[in-house]
């Protein structure tokens, strides 16, 4: 953009900084920090046993020290594929403790899907569960993979064995094992520190670089925009958002650690779980996505549980139903709000204020220090007007050093220092922002461009739906037509004719889907995003399509 268009300042919310100190220090200080601070704090709840800082800080020391002696070195990619467990947290630090860069794996991914990861990070060393061992044996002869050091979370340590290669027990690895730290450390300000891949939701999966730096300055960030729930050394932080995605990696982890916080750790989302968590364990903040929120809100003990205890909630990963934050704020006396980020900024951009006014339907203004603009879809050059229509672009210290192996979407997507999101949005005179769409989603249908989240915010108001997505499909008639799919409440009948009759009496004409289709769920991402994708490429294999359009 030319100077007369730069966008305007960060538009943080009241109280809180526009403008942070970002030290330049690698990003397990935060740990060793906490491990200074306050060593016999809990740091991790976990299947009712609770392990302090000094506990935590030692694990990833030990592994630091460990991997160390197995020739990591600084750069070296180590993979993680664990889920949220007292492990995961230590051996996330002590990889980078040991100047190696993280690579998170999904734990859910099939064995064609772990063996293009590994090989796409060159990764020589994983840490993973031991149940997952038989997956990677599969593929390992085809990758670099040299160590394997597996995880039983029953804590039992066994004895380092070998099979076919270094297969080396945790606890037994770490086992006597020093503390003194690796003779090499990272450069925070420009190595990186994590190699996160795009969740892929509409196209292929990218290895994002973050730098020490870039996630230092994120956690900040949010603990800025969310001081008044999160105080060092107090507070508790329910995550039951995955570790290794961005948002439970900075939202749970990262954040939880710089303030010397407890996590209570579920390693997957059960809504019972939940609930009975926040009963026993009383934590402040519970970051989640809307079908996590939605689902409590439906439990049918709910009324059997105290959840007042939350002081604040951000969801992420998907639109936030207006109902649901009215419910669920009713119920808790704490704030629910809608937040907004991309894995290419370590991953949050904007969030709704926790005090005073937000305005619904949007994704909140921009944290400190982080500059958004909405620019033409065309050649993204020139800055748009409030209230305009165009793509969403950012600047700010948690921007990406750049895509592994990538340097044509790298070049792509950073332009002059500017992150292009790949969203289409507009920004009111008052800094807010509202996600409209995808680049890659935007539907065109007879002549209209259309919005799917206004469609889907309309079927949402219908009491018998739980889940809904609409998508474009090929008609017949050379044009795209609209189809919702839509997943109904437990025990709830309704017709295709009665949703779109209920959508016509709310929407324009060429808003309203032509076809409905009933589902049991929907394809998602593991943090919950709707994997459309998936579903349009379901619907090219069922149809051959008249025109691409």
């Amino acid at each position: 953009m030319t100077n007369e268009n730069r966008p305007r300042p960060s538009h943080a919310a009241p109280g809180v900084r526009q403008n942070l100190d970002y030290p330049v220090i690698p990003l397990y200080q935060f740990l060793d920090d906490a491990v200074s601070s306050f060593p016999d704090a809990p740091a991790a709840i976990f299947a009712g046993s609770i392990q302090t800082y000094r506990d935590l800080g030692g694990q990833a020391a030990r592994l630091a020290r460990a991997l160390w002696e197995l020739g990591v070195q600084r750069g070296d990619r180590v993979s993680l594929m664990l889920p949220n467990c007292p492990q995961m947290i230590a051996a996330f630090y002590g990889v980078l403790k040991a100047g190696g860069i993280v690579v998170q794996v999904n734990p859910l991914f099939l064995s064609r899907e772990l063996e293009n990861r590994l090989n796409d990070c060159g990764a020589e060393t994983i840490i993973l569960l031991d149940e997952y061992l038989p997956l990677l044996q599969v593929i390992q002869s085809r990758t670099s993979v040299k160590n394997v050091i597996t995880v039983n979370l029953g804590g039992k340590i066994k004895a380092p064995r070998m099979n076919g290669g270094n297969v080396l027990d945790y606890d037994a690895l770490l086992e006597g094992m020093g503390t003194e730290a690796p003779p090499h450390f990272p450069n925070p300000a420009n190595d990186a520190a994590l190699i996160q891949y795009t969740g892929g939701t509409t196209g292929v999966s990218k290895g994002v670089m973050l730098t020490h730096f870039n996630l230092v300055a994120n956690t900040l960030q949010v603990r800025e925009t969310l001081a008044a729930a999160c105080c060092r050394g107090q507070d508790r932080i329910l995550v039951t958002l995955p570790l290794f995605h961005a948002y439970g990696m900075t939202l749970g982890m990262n954040l939880a650690v710089s303030i010397a916080g407890t996590q209570i750790l579920l390693p997957r989302f059960d809504a019972g779980a939940v609930l009975r968590a926040i009963n026993e364990y009383r934590p402040s903040f519970f970051p989640g996505t809307p079908h996590m929120y939605m689902s409590l809100l439906k439990h049918p003990r709910l009324a059997d549980f105290d959840l007042s205890s939350i002081k604040a909630c951000i969801s992420v990963s998907a639109p936030l139903p207006a109902e649901a934050v009215r419910r669920f704020e009713a119920l808790t006396g704490g704030r629910l709000v809608e937040g907004y980020g991309l894995t290419e900024a370590s991953p949050f951009i904007t969030v709704n204020p926790l005090c005073g006014a937000e305005k619904p339907g949007s994704i909140g203004r921009s944290l400190p220090d982080t500059e958004c603009a909405v620019v033409n879809l065309d050649t993204g050059e020139k800055e748009l007007q409030p209230g305009e229509f165009g793509e969403l672009i950012v600047r700010g210290p948690q921007v990406m050093k750049g895509y592994w192996n990538q340097p044509e979407e790298t070049a792509y997507a950073l332009r002059d220092g500017w992150l292009f999101t790949g969203d289409v949005a507009r920004m009111d005179e008052d800094g807010f922002i509202y996600i409209v769409n995808r680049k890659k989603r935007t539907i065109t249908a007879v002549g209209y461009d259309i919005n799917p989240r206004d469609v889907e915010d309309v079927i949402y108001e219908h009491p018998g739906v739980t889940e809904a997505v609409v998508i474009g499909i090929d008609s017949l008639y050379y044009e795209k037509t609209i189809k919702a799919y839509i997943v109904l409440e437990e025990g709830v009948t309704v017709t295709a004719e009665e949703i779109i009759r209920f959508c016509r009496e709310r929407l324009e004409e060429f808003q309203v889907p032509k076809v409905v289709e009933f589902r049991e769920s929907l394809p998602k991402t593991i943090a919950g995003k709707v994997l459309r994708r998936v579903l349009i490429e379901e619907e090219r294999r069922r149809h051959k399509p008249v025109n691409s359009g």
